[in-house]
């Protein structure tokens, strides 16, 4: 038996399977346990969060009422926090060569059917210019593992490469990075780069499972992969994103082990992970999501949002074109505070403006254009953010949990969405979406809680539209 330590420094200590099933047992024993589910609501009311025990017996709930109850609440955390702003991004692979053996990944080395390509300096700089000729200031950038073909100076280069590009009114503001597994000294590079989110899924935190899903390469290694985010914190990034794969494991195990990661990275840093990512295995390729037997119902899904916002209150939810309109739309208010919009997930997808679904990681379900996607949020009362202020003011890792447990951060996240929104409107927009959008900006700068605030941004908004750019607050 492994001993759980939510401070220690080794993986099986902080996941510890132990903890899992016996949680999973609570959870079983208490799901109908009305008295201890009510308890349980009215401490989430705080808004502090609650403990991967807690959360579990809250998704075991099977009383109707009390999981409308479990539903509202999350929808009143989710406007309390992050209001009805939305933030855009988009992702951007730079290498599908990869040496790792993953079952669920069409990347996978024994497959000999995908074309291989990786992306020069030239090409990618194309792919930005593709991306800022849309609207998009946040990128998050992909590879498959390769030491040959995509090592840590290709990746450093790609960052250079893709800050430089200027195209018009646009420009990168932040680049997250979603590779692999590596070094303090390496993850150190990244931080000097300028990235903003260092991103890395687990997949899951199963260990056997995990292992039969990563039977071969460098990403084999359970202990080495887990412990990814201590070594990138360690080396100074402050914001880390985490998130499994479900379909590929149990959810109920990979839906504690998600909350546990979070409690180990605020038990021993002091600050829990920036982003929670949740999507679900989809076809690409030669994979066939059938082939996994953990797939994951709309309905159960939603929940896992839900207490995903109600569990880790100032955690960004991100969600992907993985999920269809439908799906995106029923989940925004109850967590989601990210998606993705005029995705391409195969390398050199933009510039040629076709997606090649043989190369792309996976299918993407939701495949309408950015302007398409910003005019459905702002038709369902959202504000479409580009925002990345927090990040280039330095309001990151503790100090931007500070902001947003006093609340501050409202005064800077809701002004700097309108200003960004209004950059998007006179640059990109179509005529539909700019008259939708005006009248968003129109109302919402009026809900800016501060007067002088309210009063600077309103200036700012006139001076977008002579032409200047860039203000954030």
């Amino acid at each position: 038996m492994t001993s759980y330590n939510p401070k220690s420094e080794k993986a099986e200590e902080f996941i510890s399977n132990d903890e899992i099933l016996d949680t999973i047992r609570y959870g079983e024993e208490n799901k109908k346990n009305r008295d201890l589910i009510i308890k349980t609501i009215e401490k989430a009311k705080q808004m502090k969060g609650l403990s991967h025990k807690e959360a579990f017996v809250l998704l075991k709930c099977e009383e109707k009422d009390l999981n409308e109850e479990i539903f509202q609440l999350a929808k009143k955390i989710k406007l309390q926090i992050y209001g009805n702003r939305i933030v855009l991004f988009a992702p951007l692979y730079l290498s599908n060569y990869c040496v790792n053996g993953c079952v669920y990944c069409p990347y996978h080395a024994k497959n000999k059917n995908m074309p291989r390509k990786k992306l020069s300096m030239e090409e990618i700089e194309k792919e930005v210019i593709a991306l800022q000729n849309i609207g998009h200031k946040r990128l998050a950038l992909e590879a498959g593992e390769d030491p040959k073909n995509a090592p840590i100076e290709y990746i450093l280069d790609a960052i250079k490469t893709i800050y430089s590009v200027h195209h018009k009114n646009g420009d990168t503001r932040r680049v997250n990075v979603n590779i692999a597994a590596t070094t303090v000294e390496e993850y150190r590079m990244l931080k000097e780069a300028g990235i903003g989110t260092y991103i890395l899924f687990r997949e899951t935190y199963n260990k056997h499972s995990y292992e039969e899903l990563h039977p071969t390469g460098p990403k084999s290694n359970y202990a080495y992969h887990t412990e990814a985010m201590d070594r990138a914190m360690e080396a100074g990034i402050d914001d880390v994103g985490c998130g499994v794969l479900f379909g590929l494991n149990n959810y109920e195990y990979d839906f504690i082990g998600l909350l546990m990661h979070a409690e180990h990275l605020e038990a021993r840093f002091g600050v829990g992970p920036h982003t929670f990512s949740v999507p679900r295995v989809r076809p690409a390729d030669d994979i066939d999501p059938e082939e996994f037997d953990n797939s994951l119902k709309d309905e159960m899904f939603e929940k896992i949002v839900a207490l995903l916002r109600i569990s880790t209150p100032y955690v960004g939810l991100i969600m992907s074109t993985r999920e269809s309109r439908e799906m995106r739309e029923r989940v925004l208010e109850l967590g989601i505070s990210q998606v993705s919009g005029g995705s391409k997930t195969s390398v050199g997808g933009y510039a040629d403006g076709i997606e090649e679904q043989d190369s792309a990681q996976f299918e993407i379900v939701d495949d309408r254009k950015l302007d398409e996607v910003v005019h459905w949020l702002l038709d369902q009362g959202h504000i479409p953010s580009f925002c990345t202020a927090c990040y280039r003011e330095g309001r990151t890792g503790d100090r931007f949990m500070s902001f947003a447990k006093s609340g501050e951060i409202g005064n800077y996240c809701q002004p700097n969405a309108l200003m960004t929104l209004e950059e998007y409107l006179e640059d990109y927009a179509s005529e539909e979406t700019k008259i939708k959008g005006y009248e968003i900006i129109e109302k919402e700068v009026q809900n800016i809680p501060e007067e002088r605030v309210r009063n600077l941004t309103q200036e700012r908004l006139k001076e977008i539209k002579t032409g200047k750019r860039d203000f954030r607050l």
